[in-house]
């Protein structure tokens, strides 16, 4: 078996030593921070312990859900089978599956939705369709933005406003015009059509941080987490033969040259092979050579809300029209969270400002909102939160071999067949632990097939 230095503990470098781990690899895990979990954590706000950012996970995140239960904490995950929609006014539609079996099953729902006409359901149900059709057939999905092919099929502008707009700015954190086209169609072929429960929604239980707890750990192998240990550079050998690769080659030579150490504390610390799973704008700064020209970040803001009474009666909602999208209940319904994805309007505004803009626009949902008191309030501008997948940038995603034969990549950003979520950093995470256990010379399987 062989040892593996994994540099970055978000859920990207905890997935390879998780996997790595189990298979009876010896790892270490070198943490900047003082907690795991990278973007997807919780840290102490006063007296509060809170999210960074709500996440969220479907039925069709198969490896998130087998990283969770590598873990354990599979239970921590409460899922729910259908969405409340609300107008501002407080008129609600549900959407859930219905007694067709897939992909008909949101029949249904689509046609009962009260916040379109039946010309713009029709519409939304073609588009759908022509989805399912056109994703093996067409090759210019990843060089346009879903806002093109969403004109290009003639969807009402409302349509795309209040339902391909909703959907994908939540799943994707990016505007439709963004985004490249062949992203949204994965949303839809695996979140909608693949199977009834595919679109079911996962909301952890419990502070992210406590998914990545100590003792979850314990039965997973050799793994040592180490915290507040930043990795100051990578040492290589045989550096000056080596050409950096181009972006997202994925036919990356296996060269001679090797990592013979990292610097941490500076103490040198070897292993047979490293995993570098950090953001793509740190790689300079510990000497991975990775082009990356051109890409971007999208960020999302989370505000934190504590009233002095209910205030919501539902566990969750997204909501249409205004600048707050999601909501949900993280309390007896006196303290919630509001999430905005995409949310560049709202980086540069005041804390103050953002809050009140929160609280008076969930008021026009949740009526109780406009009678309670504020107790406190959070606001978590997450600037870097994902990796923005523009048009034409998929195919210059690097993958997860690089020329240095002991060193691979992980990372929500690279070319792993998802746009950045939990399950892209998983999936990162596994393809990763592959390369390393090949290398090792004892191959295994960790990477789970999407469902459809």
């Amino acid at each position: 078996m062989a040892d593996v230095i994994v540099i970055g503990g978000g859920l990207a470098g905890l997935a390879a030593a998780a996997a790595l781990g189990g298979a009876g690899h010896s790892v270490r895990v070198f943490e900047s921070r003082p907690y795991l979990g990278g973007r997807a954590t919780s840290y102490e706000a006063g007296s509060e312990t809170i999210d960074n950012c709500q996440h969220i996970l479907l039925g069709c995140c198969v490896n998130l859900l087998d990283f969770y239960e590598r873990l354990g904490v599979g239970d921590d995950i409460k899922f729910y089978r259908e969405y409340v929609l609300i107008e501002p006014g407080g008129r609600r539609s549900l959407l859930r599956a219905g007694i067709f079996p897939a992909p008909l099953h949101f029949t249904g729902s689509l046609l009962a939705l009260k916040f379109l006409d039946w010309s713009e359901k029709l519409a939304v149900i073609r588009g759908m369709l022509a989805i399912r059709r056109e994703y093996s057939l067409r090759d210019d999905l990843e060089r346009i933005s879903m806002q093109q092919w969403l004109e290009e099929k003639h969807q009402p502008p409302r349509a795309i406003e209040r339902f391909w707009r909703q959907v994908l700015v939540s799943a994707i954190s990016e505007e439709l015009d963004r985004m490249a086209a062949i992203h949204a169609f994965q949303v839809f072929r695996l979140g909608f059509m693949a199977r009834s429960d595919a679109f079911d929604m996962g909301v952890p239980a419990v502070p992210l941080g406590r998914l990545y707890r100590a003792e979850a750990w314990n039965k997973i192998g050799k793994v040592d987490i180490r915290l507040r240990a930043p990795i100051e550079r990578i040492v290589f050998e045989n550096r000056e033969n080596v050409e950096v690769p181009p972006a997202g080659r994925q036919d990356v030579a296996m060269g001679d040259t090797r990592v013979r150490c990292v610097i941490a504390g500076g103490h040198e610390h070897r292993a047979d092979h490293y995993i570098c799973a950090v953001p793509f704008e740190r790689l300079a700064a510990i000497g991975v050579d990775v082009d990356v020209d051109g890409f971007e970040y999208s960020p999302i803001t989370g505000i934190h809300l504590w009233f002095d009474r209910r205030v919501i009666d539902i566990p969750q909602a997204t909501m249409f029209d205004r600048t707050i999208q999601w909501v949900f209940d993280k309390g007896g319904g006196k303290y919630v969270q509001v999430v905005v994805s995409a949310s560049r309007s709202l980086i540069e505004m005041p804390r103050a400002d953002v809050i009140a803009l929160a609280v008076r626009e969930l008021a026009e949902f949740f009526p109780a909102v406009a009678q309670a008191k504020l107790e406190k309030a959070h606001v978590v501008k997450e600037v870097r939160a994902v990796f923005s997948p523009l048009p034409g940038l998929e195919s210059r995603r690097p993958p997860t071999l690089t020329a240095t034969c002991n060193l691979f990549l992980a990372g929500d950003w690279t070319r792993c067949g998802w746009p950045a979520t939990m399950e892209a950093a998983v999936r990162s995470g596994y393809l990763a632990a592959e390369a390393v256990s090949e290398a090792a010379g004892a191959p295994q399987k960790f990477l789970l097939p999407d469902i459809a």
